[in-house]
């Protein structure tokens, strides 16, 4: 039985980032081997060294939807709101903290100048006019690990710099070192650039919480994979060039496609050891929790003793951990 103990570590909660760098492209990135075992350090800003001629990097072009809403209630107390999906016009489903919040309550935001309620455990209503503009007045869902409030430097470093098709509650964390020069550069050099979008959802933030992992569903997360990518994954595969997902939204998207032969729709797809993948040759991630399934996913990539051992070398070296953090590349 692939038990979740077995994906646990500790890690020190001061290598947390709470903020991203200011230059992107400046955070570490760990080398890891799968071959050989080899365990190296650069900096992201040369990962181009570690790419070849033909290989193609995948990237997930979603946009991260300013879905946070921080409001009050008539009697002034706090509520924060998370939309999650938009049911239909003016209805949305969403996440309530304090969640002991009244079914019927009126939350106000923005100093009044938007008003919702509270019209079914889990769903809020708005009028007509607002809902159309609803984003305009959130802010960044940053993750729950980064214990502040959102910032304004947040509109600009939760999201990757080619983010384009709106849907996600979070960012695919991977692709946020990349800087355009650096994408040009890339390309100057060969390295062709392909796009799928797969719009991360709660799920990502869920606990598995089986002992045997193998019991875990996923939430389904809906993705769409362009015809030209999938031209240039075949010219990929047949110049002898890599398939590299940036981030395991990529990966799991990639995966998905190659697998059931689908590209466009929901998938569910759960990657923990065991899982033989079929597309994919590298990975570029950040680091993941413990115990969640991202971690799976890169022990099901790289090995669970290399993956342990290349996450305890990043904490002896001190490396930023999740979201804002530094970045891995498995080849």
């Amino acid at each position: 039985m692939l038990k979740l103990t077995d994906f646990d570590y500790p890690l020190p909660k001061e290598l947390i980032a709470q903020y991203p760098l200011k230059e992107r492209e400046q955070a570490k990135l760990l080398i890891v081997e799968r071959n050989t075992s080899r365990i190296s350090h650069a900096i992201f800003k040369d990962a181009g060294n570690f790419f070849k001629v033909n290989d193609l990097l995948v990237l997930n072009d979603t946009k991260v939807l300013r879905c946070r809403l921080i409001g009050k209630k008539s009697t002034g107390g706090k509520v924060e709101i998370l939309l999650t999906r938009r049911v239909n016009g003016t209805t949305f489903s969403c996440l309530v903290e304090p969640s002991r919040t009244k079914i019927g309550e009126k939350i106000f935001f923005s100093e009044g100048k938007l008003s919702g309620t509270l019209t079914a455990k889990g769903k809020i209503s708005f009028k007509q006019s607002d809902a159309d503009s609803i984003y305009d007045f959130g802010v960044v869902p940053l993750p729950p690990y980064i214990k502040r409030t959102p910032e304004e430097l947040d509109k600009l470093y939760y999201q990757t710099v080619y983010a384009k098709n709106e849907g996600a509650l979070a960012s695919p964390t991977a692709g946020l070192h990349f800087t355009d020069e650096q994408l040009a550069g890339l390309q100057k050099q060969g390295i062709n650039l392909g796009f799928v979008t797969l719009h991360v959802g709660l799920g990502t933030f869920r606990p598995v919480r089986s002992e045997d992992i193998t019991l875990h569903k996923m939430e389904p997360e809906n993705f769409s994979i362009p015809q030209a990518t999938i031209l240039q994954i075949e010219e990929a595969k047949k110049n002898n060039g890599r398939v590299i997902a940036v981030g395991t939204t990529s990966l799991r998207t990639l995966e998905t496609y190659a697998s059931r032969g689908i590209k466009e729709g929901n998938t569910d797809l759960f990657i923990y050891p065991g899982y033989k993948f079929k597309l994919v040759n590298s990975l570029l991630t950040n680091f993941h929790l413990p115990k969640t399934t991202l971690f799976m996913l890169v022990c099901a990539f790289a090995g669970r003793e290399l993956m342990v051992k290349a996450y305890n070398e990043a904490i002896e070296k001190k490396y930023r951990f999740y979201s804002y953090g530094d970045a891995m590349l498995i080849i």
